[in-house]
Formats: structure tokens, C-alpha cells, sequence
């Protein structure tokens, strides 16, 4: 049998109380990244271009370098990084300002 030593007394609730505030905050912060991941899907589909949704898919999904995502598409590297840097502002804009509402409505569904 393993050594198992109970605690009793103001230690063992301090204790009990800080393994209870540290699950609530992961359920809470888990809560938020899934909501999160499902509203950045949905600006990824309605907000950006199609040349931007691509590049941006390469960059980031497949891991790809912005050269190697240039001579994939056949242009060059620096339209590449600027059609990253244009998606990446239009998804942050849509996550924080244009669709909040929106998003909010669709949450409540």
C-alpha cells in the first residue's frame, strides 16, 4: 500500500481550496480557447479572401516557408508576406471588433 498521509485541519483545506481555484481557472481558460478556435474558424471562412485563407493555411497549417509558399503560387516572397500580414490584420480585426456581435449572436444558438 502506498504511503498516503492525510492532511487535516487549516492545511488540508488551504490546500483543497487552491487544487479547487486551479481547476475552475483550466476549465474556464479551456472554455475560452475552444470558443475562440471555433469563432477564428468562422472569420477564417467569411472574412478573409481566398488568396489569403491559402497562404495563410501554408504558413501556419502546413508550416511551410513564405518562399516555398511563393513558388508554390508563383509569386514572389514579398506578396506572399504581405498577403499573411493583410489576413492575419482582418482575422484579428474580425476576433476583437467587427464580428463580436455576430459572434455573441451565434454563441447564443
Amino acid at each position: 500500500m502506498p504511503n498516503t498521509r492525510y492532511r487535516r485541519g487549516k492545511v488540508y483545506s488551504a490546500d483543497m481550496a487552491m487544487y479547487m481555484r486551479q481547476l475552475s481557472e483550466e476549465n474556464t481558460n479551456e472554455a475560452q480557447m475552444t470558443r475562440l478556435k471555433r469563432n477564428l474558424i468562422r472569420c477564417m471562412k467569411e472574412e478573409i479572401t481566398e488568396r489569403q485563407r491559402t497562404v495563410l493555411l501554408m504558413y501556419y497549417g502546413k508550416q511551410m516557408s513564405q518562399r516555398e509558399i511563393g513558388q508554390v503560387l508563383g509569386v514572389d516572397r514579398s506578396c506572399v508576406s504581405r498577403t499573411i500580414l493583410r489576413g492575419e490584420r482582418r482575422l484579428k480585426r474580425c476576433l476583437r471588433y467587427g464580428a463580436e456581435r455576430y459572434l455573441r449572436g451565434l454563441d447564443e444558438e
